[in-house]
């Protein structure tokens, strides 16, 4: 059990990183838009995320009140940027990945708290969840920083008349499940180092099995 603190520190951070993970991919805050036409788009603002857009319209709505708009992304809508749809993909491969490694982490987990002493077990199912980990942090990376790509130099997106927004924004910056995500690929990543780095003990009085 004292070989094992470093892993039981990548158990704690993968699991942190997986929410992370997790809270990313359900933001819409990924791009926020600011735009000069506010007809329908009151507030000047209109949030781009991988399964929808959404913004804040006081149009046809009673003095003093506002209404949040959403407009749902379809797999058969041709005009949303490669992007968009490999962060939709990558993020659930992600969510997959980054729960193996949690499940077999418990389990190696679970071995050596409980004094089973089976050091091919033990090991095999530590270099597996540190291999699931830092899957799922490098499928996070790439829409974060592919993302992060597309706000820097400012890329449109040509939406249909149906979703009130304009093709391209006045200027975007970053949102935040941007940050969220970066912070979950750095934490998937330590959690998968660590895991890899587990060396099972080798001492006299003990029996190993194998």
């Amino acid at each position: 059990m004292l070989t094992s603190h470093l892993q039981l520190a990548a158990f704690a951070l993968g699991t942190i990183g997986w929410i992370l993970c997790t809270i990313s991919m359900g933001l819409v805050e990924w791009r926020v838009w600011h735009v000069d036409n506010t007809t329908v788009i009151s507030s000047g603002i209109a949030w781009v995320g991988i399964w929808k857009v959404c913004f804040i319209s006081y149009l046809h709505v009673s003095s003093g009140y506002k209404e949040q708009f959403c407009h749902k992304f379809s797999g058969y809508d041709s005009f949303i940027p490669h992007e968009i749809y490999v962060a939709q993909g990558l993020l659930l491969i992600a969510m997959v990945m980054g729960l193996l490694g949690l499940t077999a982490t418990v389990f190696a987990l679970r071995n050596i708290y409980m004094g089973i002493s089976h050091k091919t077990l033990i090991t095999h199912f530590f270099l597996l969840g540190g291999f699931f980990y830092i899957f799922a942090g490098l499928c996070v990376l790439v829409p974060v920083s592919w993302n992060f790509y597309s706000i820097a130099h400012n890329q449109s997106i040509a939406f249909p008349p149906s979703y009130y927004m304009p093709s391209s924004p006045t200027a975007q910056e970053v949102g935040a499940a941007i940050p969220i995500g970066i912070i979950a690929v750095i934490l998937l990543l330590l959690s998968g180092t660590f895991s890899l780095s587990y060396r099972f003990p080798i001492t006299t009085n003990t029996v190993l099995k194998s």
